[in-house]
């Protein structure tokens, strides 16, 4: 892909995913990690603020833990508000 191709938005977001991912040295997340990841994302998002959707994959990603898991203390963390 040449950097025109990326920035003019052609890519969608799994084909970027699997590009993003080939550079950094990893694999792609799988269909049921991204739904897990979107999950994640969209309770940060809807427990707080937009903001804390991407961040709060950082911090799963950063402490190593599951994603199931991780989504588990968001919604406990959403529950207490």
């Amino acid at each position: 892909m040449t950097r025109n191709h990326l920035q003019s938005g052609e890519m969608n977001a799994r084909e970027w995913l699997a590009a993003f991912a080939e550079r950094v040295g990893t694999e792609p997340p799988t269909t049921e990690e991204f739904k897990a990841i979107l999950d994640l994302a969209g309770e940060a998002a809807h427990s707080s603020e937009r903001v804390a959707a991407p961040a709060a994959t950082w911090v799963v990603a950063r402490a190593g833990i599951d994603l199931e898991e991780a989504l588990r203390i968001a919604r406990d963390i959403g529950d207490d508000g």
